[in-house]
């Protein structure tokens, strides 16, 4: 495994990750270990517009169903 050190965190936030920490009755190191999987696990944006670009829309519902279905809930 590698370490990480990061430098220069204000004082706050420190202490709200610690906060955060000790709810979950974690240590810091293992509440941020869980953070940061979950921030590298996450799709780049890239990779969500192309996702989306790859979805099949023949059955998605168009842009007049949607304004006439919210006409006719205001009447």
């Amino acid at each position: 495994m590698t370490t990480l050190y990061i430098r220069d965190v204000p004082e706050d936030v420190a202490e709200t990750l610690k906060q955060r920490a000790a709810e979950r009755g974690q240590s810091l190191s293992a509440f941020l270990n869980g953070q940061l999987s979950q921030i590298a696990n996450r799709p780049t944006n890239e990779a969500l517009v192309e996702r989306l670009r790859a979805r099949n829309r023949a059955n998605a519902v168009t842009t007049d169903r949607i304004l006439d279905e919210l006409h006719q809930s205001r009447r």
